[in-house]
């Protein structure tokens, strides 16, 4: 019996195909991907054969590509990322190594996406898999192209995209006036000058997605063998499952076809190993102190350890500092350094006092999700903007890391420790964001699948895709009224003339005196 229902359950199973992207974007997606193989679909990730965190699987099967580049190019690769965020250049200077590394990013990845298009063998062998649908992170829009090339319905899995294109692309409004802009750290609460810097980053979204978007634009085009934009492609998306949710992020407007599925990464709380047990439980009544930068950063300059360590010392709980650079020399006692850590099973536990981190999504959901208040250290990408999210809703404190010193550690470290209004704030957004009909990872798979059964969700694409710029803002049927109300008042005032030169006419033959005759 067992028998005939788990082939009765692959022949009821779909098959979907996955255009991940690498890093801790990949973590969220492989939970879902896991989940989907236990419902009894079959699962074929695409991935490149160098890769940071995309690795084999025994639940689902991975479809390896050639890429220009080694394993020891990427590991160098985003472990200079890491290492760039302490360096302290000047504006100029900033602004030079964004452009720098917007080139090199953009030539590393469009280049890996040419090898995966232009693999004849690969390709061809996914053409003539049947699919069901597509699932992938957009952010690096190889799947788009692959989505429409292979005319498959595509599931988006994301946090967001650069130039709130997700929002351009399914005709979703983002007023200025109270959409902060991405990097701007601006929540939707803004002042004048905030509004004068979103409306400034707005207008110029275009040109900064033009660089970023550019070589793939161009690929999409050779590759398709038609002019595409990527805004065209991304706008082909069947579904949008967005990785936050409006406990953490601010009220906006959304459209039928994008669902929220934030925390999907928080998961059960398992048993700590004896080791880390031993640590907790060694730290007696003041709890412990989680502290991690994220899967890109465990090592970092020794004069800012040296500041870190020092501020650490000056908390009665344990540090665990997850941290493989060279070991600072004034490294206090209550600091336990560590090369990996269990970072949700620690934050769910009943010791924990408070979370240091970088303020990437997933850690600051597992914060969220576990009700532990943080100290955020934001380092690159969309940290800054998640962090201000974290501190306007009064659940934490925010450090700039280039400036920060060891005081301003101490101080924010033993404010959300002590002061009970930290912990009150990220208990109530806890328990708003656990207050839910269904699970996150349960939604995102139903989502998939859903997808998958319909071939797609047109039902949920709006006709504002069928229209053009002017139709959209309405501006011909404007026009259009403007011209029947401007020709109403010009017959109008035409007739009142006419009327008038009528009246004046008949009053002139009236008065006009008669000639007497003279003899």
């Amino acid at each position: 019996l067992v028998l005939f229902l788990s082939f009765w359950s692959l022949a009821e199973g779909g098959k979907l195909l996955v255009v991940p992207q690498d890093g801790s974007h990949w973590l969220s997606m492989q939970v879902v991907l896991e989940k989907l193989c236990e419902r009894g679909h079959e699962i074929v990730a695409v991935i490149p054969e160098a890769s940071l965190l995309m690795k084999s699987s025994q639940s689902f099967t991975i479809k390896t590509y050639s890429v220009p580049y080694t394993q020891e190019f990427v590991d160098r690769f985003y472990h200079s990322i890491g290492q760039k965020c302490f360096d302290n250049p000047s504006l100029l200077e900033k602004v030079t190594i964004l452009l720098s590394n917007i080139s090199d990013m953009t030539s590393m990845f469009s280049s890996a996406c040419r090898h995966l298009l232009f693999n004849e063998e690969l390709m061809n062998h996914l053409r003539h898999s049947k699919f069901d649908a597509i699932m992938m992170d957009p952010v690096l829009p190889c799947g788009p192209i692959i989505a429409e090339h292979l005319s498959l319905p595509s599931v988006y899995f994301m946090r967001g995209l650069p130039c709130t294109l997700d929002y351009k692309a399914t005709q979703c409004p983002s007023p200025l006036s109270y959409v902060p802009r991405t990097f701007t750290s601006s929540s939707d609460h803004m002042t004048f000058t905030e509004r004068v810097k979103n409306l400034l980053v707005g207008f110029s979204e275009h040109l900064f997605c033009s660089l970023f978007y550019s070589k793939f634009e161009k690929l999409a085009s050779e590759f398709l063998h038609r002019d595409v934009t990527i805004l065209e492609l991304f706008s082909k998306a069947s579904i949008w499952l967005m990785r936050y949710d409006f406990a953490f992020e601010y009220p906006r407007p959304v459209m039928p076809n994008m669902v929220y599925i934030g925390g999907i990464n928080c998961e059960q709380k398992k048993p700590l190993s004896k080791e880390f047990e031993a640590m907790v439980n060694a730290s007696g009544e003041h709890g412990i102190v989680v502290f991690s930068l994220g899967s890109m950063v465990s090592d970092i300059p020794m004069k800012k350890a040296i500041e870190i360590a020092d501020a650490l010392g000056s908390v009665p709980q344990t540090v665990l500092w997850r941290y493989t650079g060279e070991v600072p020399p004034n490294l206090p006692k209550n600091v336990k350094l560590v090369k990996w850590l269990p970072q949700n099973d620690l934050l769910a536990h009943p010791k924990t006092r408070a979370f240091i981190t970088h303020g990437g999504s997933h850690g600051v959901y597992e914060g969220i999700c576990n009700a532990v208040p943080m100290v955020l250290m934001p380092l690159f990408g969309d940290q800054m903007d998640n962090a201000k999210r974290v501190e306007s809703r009064g659940a934490g404190l925010t450090l700039n890391i280039l400036e920060m010193t060891s005081k301003d550690i101490s101080t924010a470290l033993k404010a959300v420790i002590n002061d009970k209004r930290y912990k009150e704030n990220i208990k109530r957004l806890s328990d708003l964001h656990l207050d839910r009909p269904i699970h996150p990872l349960d939604l995102a798979v139903h989502w998939v699948e859903f997808v998958m059964r319909h071939k797609g969700a047109p039902h949920l694409r709006p006709a504002a895709h069928d229209l053009n710029w002017i139709q959209y803002h309405s501006l011909d049927v404007i026009a259009f009224l403007l011209v029947v109300v401007l020709l109403s008042l010009f017959i109008s005032l035409k007739c009142c003339l006419f009327c008038c030169r009528r009246c004046c006419c008949k009053k002139g033959r009236t008065r006009k005196p008669t000639k007497s005759k003279s003899h």
